[in-house]
Order: structure tokens, then sequence, then C-alpha cells
């Protein structure tokens, strides 16, 4: 009944379909609309199945393999796999799971409420990769340039997590955490990471789309970025890695050999 209590009601996808329709000029729009959708498909599972159980442990309905394996996991603070299936990539244990799932969805009703934030939060994404590309889409449309010519550059900010004004172009995220080293806040590139000290956080992000004929990689790590420290995952049916999403290029001083010693990675959540 905790967890029941704080998993809030679907979204209103058709209400906020009135306020962000489809436009050609703010690709964001779509993106929003299509993680509500995902989003209220986890959850009506998620809001289903605990009415069910407890119906089940009180002798109202029978209980069933489903159920028998859902009370199984939760006994041991595990995620059911009945929520798994329907959810985004994550390693973290039950009462962690609930608290970054309420974190998610209290990002996008803000979005919905209150407008297009000037930081996104890239962790909270369902589905990082569209997020990435409507990101891209936008300055395609407004410089007409095709969207397969372009890339990101990044630009690390000093702001921890806000900005007061959207960029011109590109998007400012953050909540992506550094495995295997750190950010040096004064130099503003990587650094060794001190004994012990697993991640780090890494500040607001501007990533910014170039063409990619005008990338510069030079003194930079070419720094891989997944949704969670399993570092694997399968390809699904858009065609996209289950837990990859993309090369992110962070500042050094270092031959990228030394960071790839490391096993330098960067990750949009942690385990616990």
């Amino acid at each position: 009944q905790w967890y029941q209590r704080r998993v809030r009601d679907n979204f209103n996808e058709e209400k906020a379909l009135k306020k962000y329709p489809v436009v050609y000029e703010e690709s964001m729009n779509t993106v929003l609309i299509q993680e509500l959708t995902r989003f209220n498909n986890l959850t009506s599972v998620v809001r289903q199945s605990l009415v069910d159980i407890i119906k089940a442990i009180k002798g109202l309905v029978v209980m069933s393999a489903d159920l028998e394996a859902m009370f199984q996991s939760m006994l041991v603070g595990k995620v059911p796999e009945m929520w798994a299936a329907k959810s985004y990539p994550s390693l973290k244990p039950l009462g962690s799971y609930i608290i970054d799932l309420l974190a998610r969805l209290n990002f996008f009703q803000n979005w919905v409420t209150k407008g297009i934030p000037n930081v996104f939060w890239l962790s909270g994404f369902y589905f990082t990769q569209s997020f990435l590309t409507g990101a891209t889409q936008n300055f395609a449309r407004k410089y007409k340039i095709p969207i397969d010519h372009l890339t990101f550059q990044f630009e690390i900010m000093a702001a921890e997590d806000s900005m007061e004004c959207k960029p011109d172009d590109g998007v400012y995220v953050h909540g992506l955490f550094i495995e295997g080293a750190i950010w040096d806040r004064e130099k503003m590139q990587m650094g060794e990471a001190a004994p012990k000290i697993l991640y780090d956080t890494i500040p607001v992000i501007w990533l910014k789309p170039v063409e990619k004929k005008n990338l510069s990689k030079e003194g930079k790590y070419e720094a891989p970025v997944y949704k969670t420290s399993e570092r694997r995952g399968t390809l699904s049916t858009t065609g996209h890695s289950t837990n990859f999403v993309m090369i992110m290029l962070l500042g050094t001083d270092q031959p990228p050999e030394h960071w790839v010693n490391r096993g330098v990675a960067l990750l949009t959540q942690l385990d616990d």
C-alpha cells in the first residue's frame, strides 16, 4: 500500500497533446508525448499489479503464478519481473527503483505544467535516443541541414544542475555520473578519481549539434554513455541498444588510452 499510494495517476495524454501539439518547429513536443505514453504503460502495470496482489493476500482473488513471483520479489526488495518487462533498464533495488520512478514522473509532470525545461534531466527519459534525435532534428530543421550530417559537440558548464535560460541551439542536460574518473571543476577537464571513490557527478552539459565534418576530437576522450553500470544491452526493435546511449567527448590532458585502461564511462543512473 506504501507503493500504491505513491504511484501517481496516468498522465492525460490528450490534454498534453493539445498543449504540446506535433509541430514542425519543435520536435520536443513529440518526444514528450511519446515519453508520457511509455510511462503510462509502466505505471498502469505497477498500479494494477499492486491492487491484484493486495486482493490475493486478502484471499479475494486467486494468487496466480505471476502474482506469487511478484510477492517473492518484493519480499527480497527486488523489482518484480512483470514491472521490469514494461520498464526502462534499471539495476536498482525495489525501494530505490520506486523513488527513481517517482522522480521521473515528477520531471515530466513539471514539463507538462510549466513548459519545456531549460535543463533536461537526461537520466529521466525512458527512451533517451528519441530525445537526442529530437534535439538534433530541431537544429536540422532550423538551419536546413540533413540530420544525418549532424552530431553533437559537448561543452561542460560551470553550473551543477540548472541554467537561467535555454541555449539558442541544442539542449542543456544534467544527471550524468562518471565512473573511473572525476570531472575537475577547476581545470574543467577529466581528472584522476580519489581512492575508493567510484563515481563523480557531471555538471550541466551543453549538447550542441554540429556538422560531422566540423567536429574536432583533439584533446578529447570518447566516453561511452550507458543507462546502467551493466554496460551491455541488446538491440531493440528501433535499432538502438537497450543500454548504450551515445559517445560523449570530454576534455583531457591525458592520451585516450589512459582513460581506456581505467574503464572510464558515463552512466545515467547508479545501482543504489
